[in-house]
């Protein structure tokens, strides 16, 4: 084989439609765009255009909003606490903050803050420090013989002063 004898495999170019070159190519005068208006010309979008008829994001009712100042922090359960001393991935032993729950999979890496709730039970003695936790969850640590240590966020310590 020469290099002057390389060529593409069958088919492996299509050559494109030429529009508009006389009806006998299937694609002449209107060039497949069918009559005139709107759709005919180019650099024209109608999405969401419904004939006249109100179009369906104006007939919906616009509810809610985002709150921007909404506080979010991830959530553990005393049930998965428990699991993972039971697998062994905490020690119950040791105190048990964020970094250690990040560590063990509880909470995911990106979670600044972390709450606890009472779903589950909790038969370990563990020393926990959280930045919330539910009235329930606080009686069901200190129920199990453990220690826990609430430290709210800067924001919710900072009262103003009566």
């Amino acid at each position: 084989m020469q290099l002057n004898e390389i060529k593409d495999n069958d088919g492996a170019r299509k050559r494109k439609m030429r529009v508009g070159r006389g009806i006998g190519s299937g694609k002449g005068k209107t060039s497949g765009r069918g009559g005139k208006g709107q759709t005919a010309r180019t650099g024209v979008r109608i999405n969401g255009f419904e004939g006249g008829q109100t179009p369906i994001h104006r007939r919906l009712p616009k509810r809610g909003f985002n709150n921007y100042t909404r506080h979010e922090y991830e959530v553990v359960n005393l049930g998965a606490i428990q699991k993972a001393v039971d697998a062994g991935t905490l020690d119950a032993s040791k105190p048990i903050d964020l970094a250690v729950l990040q560590a063990s999979g509880l909470v995911r890496p990106a979670g600044t803050e972390v709450k606890l709730l009472a779903k589950g039970t909790l038969k370990a003695k563990i020393t926990l420090t959280v930045d919330f936790a539910s009235e329930t969850a606080k009686a069901a640590v200190e129920k199990s013989g453990g220690k826990l240590t609430v430290s709210q966020p800067k924001a919710e310590k900072a009262a103003p002063a009566a």
